[in-house]
């Protein structure tokens, strides 16, 4: 993942709406009605916000019935994270390793 596909993920989780909709969805699979149920705004906002969540692939939808289903893409929170821990962490990988000798205090 580059710098540049990060930062548009934490761009669109920084929205504590939308972070509290993912944490919502971390309990399981749950339809736009549930999820409307745990804020005061209104559904097109609801959509607003899952639409920028689905653009960004962190969560998936389906259709059943007439219900619109939502549940996390769990593979991409996966590569989140082990992104921001090797950031976070020292390791071979790190951008240090690539830059001249002194450049660098980590």
């Amino acid at each position: 993942m580059d710098y540049k596909v990060l930062s548009t993920l934490l761009k669109t989780i920084s929205d504590s709406n939308r972070l509290e909709i993912i944490d919502l969805l971390s309990c399981g699979e749950l339809c736009a009605c549930d999820l409307l149920e745990h804020f005061q705004f209104s559904q097109p906002t609801l959509s607003h916000h899952m639409k920028s969540l689905v653009n960004s692939n962190l969560i998936f939808t389906r259709k059943e019935g007439n219900k619109r289903m939502y549940r996390l893409n769990t593979e991409l929170f996966n590569e989140l994270n082990n992104q921001l821990q090797s950031i976070y962490h020292n390791s071979e990988s790190c951008i240090c390793n690539s830059m001249e000798p002194g450049v660098c205090k980590a």
